[in-house]
């Protein structure tokens, strides 16, 4: 399992990354092991929606499970990553890089403080 130092983690599995005021957020590592080959992403969210922490993203099926993704920040949906839904496979193969899933302009980067660093969700998976 992969778990990148710059990023900060959300116990519902997803990452964040903060350039310049923006957070790229994806899936982890470990949730895109846990759920395995995965084969569809639907979005419930468009660019220039207002978004707060804890609302969906939308959902990532597989062949063995579904999940719904979790905003780890509020702002305004700048990007998403259309090529994810044409290529959902994307996420195992990339779940740090290619398969980002949103960018949002932050607007409370406060948020931030309630989120893990690598090593404690790295805890946090191997106790699961």
């Amino acid at each position: 399992m992969k778990y990148p130092q710059d990023l900060k983690y959300q116990k519902t599995d997803e990452w964040v990354k903060i350039v310049d005021g923006v957070a790229i957020i994806g899936i982890t590592d470990y949730a895109q092991d846990a759920l395995s080959d995965v084969v569809y992403v639907e979005f419930e969210i468009d660019p220039d929606d207002e978004v707060s922490f804890g609302d969906s993203i939308g959902t990532i099926e597989s062949v063995k499970a579904a999940a719904e993704v979790h905003f780890p920040v509020s702002g305004t949906v700048l990007e998403v990553n259309e090529d994810i839904v044409d290529a959902p496979e994307t996420l195992n193969k990339s779940p740090y890089e290619d398969g980002w899933l949103v960018k949002v302009q932050v607007t409370d980067e406060s948020e931030l403080d309630d989120l893990m660093d690598a090593e404690a969700y790295e805890a946090y998976c191997k106790d699961r």
